[in-house]
């Protein structure tokens, strides 16, 4: 190697090595690496707080939001959004069933995966005005985060009063301006999407969206017989598009089940 071209290859390592490293993205003033989980406390809007005090409940000085991102994450660029809903039994919270159940394969398939609770202690009552104030509480955070994320396509995901809850609370959010492409329903007796369809009236476009029903053929909580129920309830109501898939066991999550509901909803 010649003087000139040594001289030349040592400014090029000189600028690469005084290169600043990226910035990781920041979430509500967190920072997010990707394939890890973060927490953040996150404001709770006026409207907000008049959901969360439904029932009576005091209304808390912010929501807590979870927020995971997969490998590869740059919040430039468009990413699916699953919304996650949990029980109320055991003072279940939504942020718990993220981790549980749904976490681990919605990164590997490529979705942010975000919840939105309440600090602890639990509220007064869990009402679906809880769930649903500090729910777009954190899908506000999302958005203020990463510009441009308001246009993401968002799903929704439940199992068992998740999954109610889901099913009234999803329609909520197409109103506040989300772009729900899906919502992934397991171990359900009672059709509350339905309800959540007439009380917020998102709209007759919103019947087009992409159901997956996963029904336990072993079910003793949410009997088979039951889900066939809510997915004729439905039906009456004008939904068009349900996928029904069944498997062995009993009240669970089927994890192939939600995998592919995610594959489904990317393609719609």
């Amino acid at each position: 190697m010649n003087h000139r071209s040594l001289v030349r290859a040592s400014l090029i390592l000189i600028l690469l090595c005084a290169r600043p490293a990226l910035a990781a993205p920041m979430f509500a003033g967190v920072p997010v690496a990707p394939g890890a989980t973060v927490r953040a406390n996150v404001p709770l809007s006026a409207l907000q707080q008049s959901y969360v005090s439904e029932g009576g409940n005091a209304v808390p000085p912010h929501a807590v939001a979870v927020l995971a991102v997969p490998p590869g994450f740059d919040p430039n660029k468009s990413w699916p959004v699953l919304v996650v809903f949990s029980t109320s039994d055991m003072k279940t919270q939504n942020r718990q069933d993220l981790v549980d159940y749904y976490r681990a394969s919605a990164l590997a398939s490529g979705w942010v995966i975000i919840a939105g609770d309440g600090p602890t202690p639990a509220p007064r009552r869990d009402t679906s005005g809880w769930r649903a104030g500090t729910t777009l509480a954190a899908l506000d955070a999302l958005h203020r985060s990463f510009p441009g994320s308001n246009k993401w396509p968002i799903a929704s995901a439940g199992f068992s009063g998740g999954a109610k809850r889901a099913g009234l609370i999803t329609p909520l959010l197409a109103v506040a301006g989300c772009r729900v492409t899906g919502i992934f329903r397991t171990g359900i007796n009672v059709d509350q999407l339905s309800e959540g369809y007439r009380q917020f009236k998102p709209g007759s476009a919103f019947l087009s969206t992409p159901i997956f029903l996963s029904i336990g053929s072993a079910d003793q909580t949410a009997t088979p017989a039951q889900q066939n129920d809510v997915k004729l309830s439905m039906q009456r109501t004008g939904f068009g598009r349900i996928r029904v898939e069944r498997f062995r066991q009993g009240h669970a999550v089927k994890r192939a089940h939600f995998v592919e509901a995610l594959r489904w909803f990317r393609q719609s």
